[in-house]
Parts: C-alpha cells; sequence; structure tokens
C-alpha cells in the first residue's frame, strides 16, 4: 500500500502561483513514477504531468512552459510549481504514484483543490 498526501492548494488571482506538494509513503518502489492529474467541474481527469523516478517528465500541452514538476526522492516528495495560472486550471488536483516490480500498482491522493479567480 502507498498513502498519498497533497498540500499547498488554495484561492489565487489570475496570473499567480501556487506550488503544491505530495509526500508518498508505504511500500515505496525505487522505480516509479509520480505525478499529478486534474479534475475540474463536469470534466474528466486528466493528465497534468508526471516523473519518472529515472529523470523523465511529460506534461500536458495546456501547461507546458507554465507548471514544472519536480521531485526529491529522498523525501518520496513530488513537486507541482503553477505559474501564470488561469481560472482554466481552476480544478481538484491529484497525486499519483505507479510502481512496482513486473506487476504494476497505481495509488491516488484525496486531492486538493485548485482554484484560480478572473
Amino acid at each position: 500500500q502507498v498513502q498519498l498526501v497533497e498540500s499547498g492548494g488554495g484561492l489565487v488571482q489570475a496570473g499567480g502561483s501556487l506550488r503544491l506538494s505530495c509526500v508518498a509513503s508505504g511500500s515505496i518502489f525505487t522505480i516509479n513514477t509520480l505525478g499529478w492529474y486534474r479534475q475540474a467541474p463536469g470534466k474528466q481527469r486528466e493528465l497534468v504531468a508526471t516523473s519518472t523516478s529515472g529523470g523523465s517528465t511529460n506534461y500536458a500541452d495546456s501547461v507546458k512552459g507554465r507548471f514544472t514538476i519536480s521531485r526529491d526522492n529522498a523525501k518520496n516528495t513530488v513537486y507541482l510549481q503553477m505559474s501564470s495560472l488561469t481560472p482554466e486550471d481552476t480544478a481538484v488536483y491529484y497525486c499519483y504514484y505507479r510502481g512496482g516490480l513486473g506487476r504494476m500498482y497505481s495509488y491516488w491522493g484525496q486531492g486538493t483543490q485548485v482554484t484560480v479567480s478572473s
């Protein structure tokens, strides 16, 4: 089992910045992917950014150049630095973990609300 605890969400004005954090605990595999997804009201959950333990990152086109994902493997923590926020970024942001040996396991955090006012 892996537990994911997010923090850092809140209310921010358009053009502002926020930093999300997610701490993973439990049975963490060395080779893993940590990342962030988001779900806006009435929409499906979508990828925001992911980061692998090997150093690769992946971003949704909508956030490229504005969001930066980073991780501290020693602390099993992943961050999402969000800048130039727009109301379209308003959503619940979920931390994601995927790891394993052979069989892969995926876990989700409970989510943190990000609201961007115009």
